[in-house]
């Protein structure tokens, strides 16, 4: 009996001394082409009760866009920053959204801002090699992974964030 119960303690000791991110994380992953890609980012998005940091490199994606904008309409604070080679076009997904007053910066530093990340309410980050464009969706191998309650990851990311941001050129609406 007393086995059991020094068993039972060493099994509590050993939960309170695990980093908090491998016992209260939920984790959530999807794939592409043809998976669930788009639509865990966009729920994702969705989920959204107070901020969005987004960290791009390709931004093509209509859906991505809109529902972005659906939530800063929302009223969530949302900001972007994407790389400038890979969004050069007169119009682009970060051009629309900086024509619907969503902040935009586009960051040319690097050879290439390869960055695909968000930063949801300072304590999800969603991350992985999709790229925000349709392609990603239908043609590419790609994947999805988001990590909700982990404010030590959200953390980094966001200072990483930061730092792109701040590197950054404002994009002027067009309209």
């Amino acid at each position: 009996m007393i086995w059991r119960g020094t068993i039972f303690l060493c099994l509590l000791l050993l939960l309170f001394l695990l980093p908090s991110h491998t016992r209260t994380n939920e984790i959530e992953v999807a794939f592409s082409p043809h998976g669930q890609s788009l639509q865990l980012v966009l729920s994702t998005i969705k989920s959204a009760k107070q901020s969005i940091r987004v960290a791009a490199y390709s931004f093509t994606s209509k859906p991505v866009a809109e529902t972005l904008k659906d939530v800063h309409r929302r009223g969530i604070d949302v900001k972007v920053v994407a790389d400038r080679k890979g969004n050069s076009d007169k119009y682009t997904a970060v051009t629309f959204l900086a024509n619907q007053g969503i902040p935009v910066r586009m960051n040319g530093n690097y050879a290439i801002h390869h960055h695909k990340f968000m930063v949801i309410d300072g304590q999800h980050v969603q991350t992985g090699s999709f790229n925000y464009s349709a392609a990603a969706v239908d043609k590419n191998a790609e994947n999805v992974i988001v990590v909700r309650g982990d404010k030590g990851l959200a953390g980094q990311y966001a200072k990483e964030w930061e730092r792109l941001w701040d590197e950054g050129v404002d994009v002027k609406p067009t309209y």
